[in-house]
């Protein structure tokens, strides 16, 4: 599995009919996910000043059509690089987020001390269903 996060309230705007795609997308060309080892230090360095919830999209690769490569992590210029420490490798997904490799989408809760790993999974139409 591969995991990706994303601010709850872009998440459903940017869900579409051909799946989902990142607000950056376009920028980067790929969806940046990250390897369960990862997600909790990704989610440190790069979202500790958001107020925003974010959730967590575990997603099967294998059910994607798009390319999923495992390609180094490069430094973004003011943000921490522990989760660098984690992991040489992140997998980008070049292409759409489609539903069907959706696995389940859980809740980052944010604590004093960071971001911790969701307490459940539930499946996308359950995460649909709860907030329309």
């Amino acid at each position: 599995m591969i995991y990706h996060i994303v601010q709850e309230s872009d998440f459903l705007p940017l869900l579409t009919e051909h799946g989902y795609y990142p607000a950056n997308f376009q920028e980067s060309g790929f969806v940046h996910c990250a390897l369960e080892a990862s997600v909790i230090s990704v989610a440190n360095d790069y979202y500790s000043d958001v107020d925003d919830r974010l959730l967590l999209l575990k997603i099967d690769p294998l059910k994607l059509s798009s390319q999923t490569r495992f390609e180094p992590p490069e430094p973004v210029k003011g943000i921490s690089e522990s989760h660098m420490t984690t992991s040489s490798v992140f997998p980008h997904v070049y292409g759409p987020i489609e539903e069907c490799a959706v696995e389940g989408v859980g809740l980052l809760e944010k604590g004093k001390n960071g971001y911790a790993w969701p307490q459940e999974f539930v499946s996308l139409s359950q995460y649909i269903n709860r907030n329309i």
